[in-house]
């Protein structure tokens, strides 16, 4: 797929493929049933985790999920980080290793907040491991630490020796921050065919 960027199309072009009035449907239906079962995806810092399994990578930072107990899907922004955009320099990438690292992998969702797009901002922990995907994708390289961010400071450090040891983007001297990507272009969406 190519992608072409463009200012204001990308929300509604969002919203139209995750049908953004389902997803806000679909989270709700799972927060009141997981709240009988005690697992209540919400806005709060220490929110008990829910299980899920990862059924799509959309980009460095983005996944979907399907809930192990209700079956439904949610899209989900790791919390916390800025990976490059999927037509940006090294956004494919930064997507393939999200995918290696999560992909059909069940993981541990505790959701904190939402973004303006109205995704889900969660921090996502691997079952097998406990590896945090948002920490794993900026020590690794192939993600920033959100400098808007709360959660900031929790993998800082990370980009540091991302940056010292010239791993993923920091491997270019001229890597650009997706945020100025993005202010500079817009936001990506698939180019028409």
């Amino acid at each position: 797929m190519s992608w072409n960027c463009n200012g204001g199309a990308r929300v509604a072009l969002r919203a139209a493929r995750t049908g953004a009035m389902g997803l806000v449907l679909v989270l709700a239906a799972m927060s009141g049933a997981q709240a009988q079962s005690g697992e209540a995806p919400s806005a709060q810092a220490g929110t008990p985790a829910w299980a899920a399994t990862v059924t799509y990578v959309v980009d460095g930072d983005s996944i979907w999920v399907r809930s192990a107990e209700r079956g439904a899907r949610v899209k989900l922004r790791l919390l916390g980080i800025d990976a490059p955009e999927v037509c940006q320099s090294l956004g494919p990438e930064a997507r393939q290793a999200l995918q290696r690292m999560a992909l059909n992998q069940r993981v541990r969702v505790a959701v904190r907040g939402r973004d303006r797009y109205g995704r889900a901002l969660a921090t996502v922990v691997r079952a097998q491991d406990g590896a945090d995907l948002a920490q794993t994708m900026v020590r690794a390289g192939w993600a920033w630490a959100d400098a808007f961010s709360w959660h900031r400071a929790a993998y800082a450090a990370d980009e540091a020796s991302a940056r010292d040891g010239r791993r993923g983007v920091f491997a270019q001297a001229t890597a650009e921050r997706p945020s100025d990507f993005r202010r500079r272009h817009g936001p990506c969406v698939p180019a028409k065919r």
